[in-house]
């Protein structure tokens, strides 16, 4: 009997096969999962699924360079197969590509694949300075005059904005923009939807695709005199990866910036497959959306894939996206499957947000190297160490222990829920001096060279003069070198109280070299009465 059969993979690679009785769509499915984000490839060929075998997919799949639309079907879960691959296609310029190991054949790439060529996927250069920050300007490798009748400047560093699966762009943009308030330079957003709209081609596309921005860095290199050396590439999810590919491929080439690269069949995959340390003089990535497994729900890679790895509030989940879940208990399945996307999209995109954040804000985004997140939450990876701590983002490359091989610290930090998303973190010590033991709240009043004050709650409950309360804060406001410290107590009582206490001494430790101020005091105040302290 002949069968429809539809085959759904989502952002996580997993198929679906759904089979129904031709013509009509039969409710009598043989297997179906559910994913949030499925249907990212939805195909209905009719088939006779008696006579259907991997051999079958992989010689529809594979026949061309050329693919048509239809991706086939797989072998459905839990039995694992690994699809027989061998071929080859050769295009002008950007060389030939494979689809055998490492490309497939391993636990995160089991089915082959080959790239469209150069010219179905069309990848284009679109070109802003200051000179025109609004116009893009179109350029081309292979018409270079257009680069030399462009405001491209050889003098100039140039940033490559590369986006992931199915971008509109709008973070491009947006990066572009940022940029060049802060940096008279070339920067340049790649456009490669053509070869991105599904997630499976664009796996296989962004090889094409990273040979193509390697080429354009060639043509640079040989026909303007320009060093690789002042390129920045700066890929999102699939395109950190497509940035690997392009710097795999060019020697010297400066800086590649991960902004939270894809997992899915990239997680654990070799080197030659993925961002590595090897494809720049620098790699740095940060994860926000970085996960093992495909039930944690995430659209990220939780391997180190550079110089320096950072991993803000853990590099899973980020503040201020686990609001927009709503339960699955309301049973709104197409509500939730939207919610569940936009939750993606979030935390996928807190990356960028993040780093086009820094560009503004130099001395923001201080992170710690830390063997895990859970002892940097217990504060066992504060303060920074001799040589200092790097910050997440644009600036990342003015640690100078960026290069050290091998680096595999892990580097953490906490962000707040919404933007402004930087914190700075303080170690607050302060030992207290009174007449009694009483219930209540212990506050310091911090200010600094910054001409900013912020107010943190160190303590609270039970405050026994000449113990020694300690806090880890992030403050939302960079203070500066501390220059002043004021210590406020509130009593967890009504009435006129008879208690009196004071700071006795307090510890500030802050900064990316751990600077310590400490202030002592000698005199002890009724609550709510402020007591300023000085130098010791």
């Amino acid at each position: 009997m002949d069968f429809r059969a539809r085959a759904q993979i989502d952002i996580l690679g997993h198929v679906f096969v759904i089979q129904e009785q031709a013509p009509t769509r039969s409710p009598n499915k043989f297997m179906e999962r559910i994913h949030p984000l499925a249907s990212l490839v939805d195909v209905t060929e009719p088939i006779n699924l008696e006579s259907f075998s991997a051999k079958a997919f992989t010689n529809s799949y594979t026949n061309t360079g050329r693919h048509s639309p239809s991706v086939g079907l797989v072998p459905t879960p839990p039995t694992p197969h690994v699809l027989v691959a061998g071929r080859e296609v050769c295009y002008e310029r950007v060389g030939c590509f494979k689809d055998g190991l490492p490309w497939t054949g391993t636990l995160s790439r089991q089915f082959a694949g080959l790239p469209w060529s150069p010219e179905e996927i069309n990848t284009r250069f679109l070109l802003y300075t200051r000179h025109n920050p609004s116009a893009s300007q179109e350029i081309s490798a292979v018409n270079y005059q257009t680069i030399g009748d462009s405001h491209f400047s050889t003098d100039k560093t140039t940033h490559i904005n590369i986006p992931g699966w199915k971008s509109d762009g709008k973070w491009q943009q947006d990066m572009c923009n940022v940029l060049l308030k802060v940096e008279d330079a070339n920067c340049i957003n790649v456009d490669w939807i053509n070869g991105s709209l599904e997630y499976l081609h664009a796996v296989n596309n962004l090889r094409v695709a990273g040979a193509e921005v390697a080429y354009f860095i060639d043509v640079l290199v040989k026909q303007f005199g320009y060093s690789p050396s002042k390129v920045h590439l700066i890929g999102h999810s699939l395109g950190a990866h497509l940035a690997g590919e392009a710097g795999s491929r060019t020697p010297g080439l400066g800086r590649i910036t991960g902004l939270d690269p894809a997992g899915p069949y990239f997680h654990n995959t070799p080197n030659e497959v993925r961002l590595d340390p090897s494809d720049a003089s620098l790699v740095d990535v940060i994860h926000t959306n970085a996960v093992r497994f495909f039930f944690e729900f995430g659209a990220g890679t939780i391997n180190a894939c550079g110089h320096l790895d950072f991993y803000p509030n853990g590099g899973k989940y980020m503040p201020g996206c686990d609001d927009l879940i709503t339960p699955l208990f309301t049973f709104n399945l197409n509500a939730y499957k939207t919610e569940m996307a936009s939750f993606f999209d979030c935390n996928h995109a807190r990356s960028h947000r993040f780093y086009m954040e820094s560009i503004l804000n130099p001395d923001a985004f201080i992170a710690y190297p830390c063997r895990s997140y859970e002892s940097f939450k217990a504060g066992n990876c504060f303060h920074c160490p001799k040589g200092g701590c790097p910050t997440m983002g644009h600036f990342a490359d003015r640690f100078h222990l960026k290069n050290r091989r091998p680096n595999r610290s892990y580097y953490f930090l906490n962000t707040g829920p919404l933007s402004p998303f930087a914190r700075w973190r303080h170690k607050l010590s302060v030992r207290l001096s009174g007449n009694n033991a009483t219930q209540g709240s212990v506050f310091l009043r911090v200010g600094g060279t910054a001409g900013k004050a912020e107010e943190f709650g160190v303590a609270s409950g039970t405050l026994q003069p000449g113990a020694t309360y300690t806090k880890l804060i992030d403050a939302d406001v960079n203070v500066g070198n501390v220059t002043s410290i004021e210590f406020i107590w509130k009593e967890h009582s009504f009435g006129r109280s008879p208690n009196k206490l004071g700071a006795e001494r307090v510890v500030d430790k802050s900064g990316k070299y751990g600077y310590e101020s400490t202030f002592c005091g000698q005199d002890i105040q009724g609550p709510t009465v402020a007591q300023i302290l000085n130098p010791c």
